[in-house]
């Protein structure tokens, strides 16, 4: 490097940048071989494109690092050749790699997704093979050098990734080969901030992305680590609940109409005795919940049972309680603003914890 160094500073100012041009390939070939031979992730990703693609790549971050264009030889990845639109006959022009991969990436994280014929063009182009399933990931105050390092990460866990931005939002579209792929997920992730969307075969990752970034909204960073990292596949019924919010507040009106002539601390305790002997299924598993008496719990059920009358007593009157109750809860707290110096600008929740819709409750404590 130093000789390099030398060998531009020995020519007048006006020449270095040609200089640094010409001898920017022998530096990033000697940085892929330090690379490989000190960092196994990079080496790995290295073996599966090439050490051309590698040395390209790392070429071309220089110039970035340096304020310089790539000029017209410095883009040497596979540039695809020129093709042929079908039914057509009109030649379409390559397209760079950097730009081929954005382009994909707008194309998959729009709703209106191409045709898979268009698709599976656009992936060709872009050097990314359309995996059978795979996942969006949100990530939350990371910087594109960090995204970048994630990347690669998951790359060599799970394949190639693609990475893209919506609404300033960093975001990830990454394979899913199977049962594994949550372990490599948060292997990588653990610790950061992000939403994993849930899986989906590729021409659906409008979708994954959507659910994603919908749980970021809904959620807040906790002081624990291990909260900072959430799967929409464990916030299904949250997000269903909540995929119409005029619909949530019309399902509240109509089940917690009893509750309207208490005051709001008396409507609030009874909510959330409610919420939790339905979730729990019984007055002691509910005073464990909220850390009071079952006495307490159970007198508080005998007022719910006054206001609610005998259809508490019915499975389906219970079910919908459960949804409206949950539903009120959720708004409340999609609507709580987010602490300050947070990377995402719009207010969102407490985190979401989530709760099994699907249980039924025993009537027991009344």
């Amino acid at each position: 490097m130093c000789e390099i160094l030398n060998r531009i500073w020995s020519r007048p100012r006006g020449e270095w940048t040609r200089v640094l041009r010409k001898e920017l390939p022998a530096v990033a070939a000697a940085l892929v071989d330090e690379l490989m031979r000190n960092t196994p992730v990079f080496a790995e990703i290295t073996e599966r494109i090439g050490k051309q693609a590698a040395r390209t790549a790392v070429e071309q971050a220089l110039l970035l690092s340096l304020g310089l264009r790539a000029g017209p030889t410095d883009d040497r990845t596979s540039r695809p050749a020129a093709v042929t639109r079908p039914g057509t006959g009109r030649v379409l022009p390559p397209i760079p790699g950097a730009r081929a991969r954005r382009t994909l990436f707008t194309a998959l994280a729009d709703d209106r997704c191409p045709p898979e014929r268009v698709l599976a063009e656009l992936a060709r182009r872009a050097d990314w093979p359309l995996p059978r399933r795979a996942r969006a990931v949100v990530l939350t105050g990371a910087t594109s050098g960090e995204a970048s390092h994630i990347a690669l990460q998951l790359e060599a866990a799970l394949g190639p990734a693609l990475l893209g931005t919506v609404d300033a939002d960093l975001c990830l579209l990454v394979p899913d080969p199977g049962p594994g792929a949550r372990t490599d997920l948060v292997s990588v992730l653990a610790g950061r901030t992000a939403a994993v969307g849930h899986a989906v075969p590729a021409p659906d990752l409008a979708a994954s992305l959507r659910w994603a970034r919908r749980l970021i909204d809904l959620t807040q960073p906790g002081p624990d680590p291990r909260e900072r990292l959430l799967f929409v596949d464990d916030h299904l019924s949250d997000l269903l609940l909540l995929q119409d919010e005029s619909l949530a507040r019309a399902l509240s009106a109509r089940w917690l109409r009893p509750l309207q002539g208490l005051t709001p601390r008396q409507s609030e305790r009874l909510e959330v005795t409610l919420l939790a002997w339905l979730e729990s299924g019984g007055a002691p598993e509910a005073a464990r919940t909220l850390k009071v008496h079952p006495q307490t719990v159970r007198y508080r059920l005998r007022q719910i049972e006054k206001l609610f009358g005998p259809a508490l007593r019915e499975p389906r009157t219970r079910f919908e309680l459960e949804l409206a109750l949950r539903s009120r809860r959720l708004l409340a707290e999609s609507r709580r603003p987010r602490p300050r110096g947070t990377a995402r600008g719009r207010a969102v929740g407490a985190t979401v914890h989530p709760l099994g819709l699907a249980r039924q409750a025993r009537v027991n404590g009344l």
